[in-house]
């Protein structure tokens, strides 16, 4: 099953603007998820997705292939599907969105999503572990799983609720990380859907995929997950975090 990752990127973004091109290490933020993107094994092709000429002629040196999209898509699902619609990519069985934020997402959360659709799963995604004490973060969205390893329900709610004191102790929480990989078909399926109520109401579009019946395969990890990058802040935090990572490299 040929396996297509795309990076959708847009300029836009109202907490941290034109994120993507932000330096992380001397380079643009989404170069550095281009540079990860590049570490996960099974992926047949690579393409960034983005409406922006800009972006585009930032990743230039690295030489990826980009896609330019339309302007309108409301979400990086929606311009990852208008790539997946192109008959140039028709081939590809399995398509992979990772955000154009997210250069610590973990190369085995990327497989790990990819080989959950790959066994028959209609989307493949992950999740780490969560530190108790962060149950109620309502940024950080909590997934429980059936005893398959599907998701059966996602939620900025501490879920599962722990109704007595005597079982948190073993009770364990899930974060979800935002990687998806889909079947072709669902991929063009779940876009082609309207929002449903759950959606609207937890603002996660992946609980579209659940409304309408379609499988979720969490792939779950050993490690807690990385912090994202959505404030001036957790850029500084992130080029500490990057700084590490180099040294540590050496």
């Amino acid at each position: 099953m040929p396996v297509l990752l795309v990076v959708p990127a847009r300029v836009g973004s109202t907490r941290l603007p034109r994120k993507p091109l932000q330096l992380l290490g001397g380079a643009p933020l989404v170069a550095r998820v281009i540079e990860r993107a590049r570490t996960v094994r099974g992926v047949d092709r690579l393409v960034l997705a983005t409406d922006s000429e800009e972006i585009a002629e930032a990743v230039d040196p690295w030489e990826v292939e980009v896609v330019m999209t339309s302007a309108d898509h409301e979400s990086g699902t929606d311009r990852v599907a208008e790539v997946a619609r192109h008959p140039v990519y028709s081939a590809y069985d399995i398509v992979v969105n990772l955000q154009g934020d997210e250069p610590f997402m973990p190369a085995d959360a990327v497989a790990g999503a990819i080989r959950k659709a790959q066994e028959g799963d209609d989307i493949g995604t992950a999740a780490a572990p969560l530190n108790p004490d962060l149950r109620h973060e309502a940024a950080l969205v909590k997934v429980v799983c059936d005893a398959n390893g599907r998701g059966l329900y996602f939620s900025r709610a501490a879920i599962p609720h722990v109704r007595d004191a005597a079982d948190l102790a073993g009770t364990r929480w899930w974060q979800h990380l935002g990687v998806y990989a889909y079947r072709r078909e669902a991929l063009l399926r779940v876009t082609a859907l309207p929002t449903c109520m759950l959606e609207r109401a937890e603002r996660l579009e992946q609980l579209r995929a659940l409304d309408a019946g379609l499988t979720i395969g969490v792939a779950l990890l050993d490690n807690p997950a990385p912090a994202g990058i959505d404030t001036p802040d957790d850029l500084a935090a992130a080029e500490v975090r990057w700084r590490e990572l180099t040294e540590d490299s050496r």
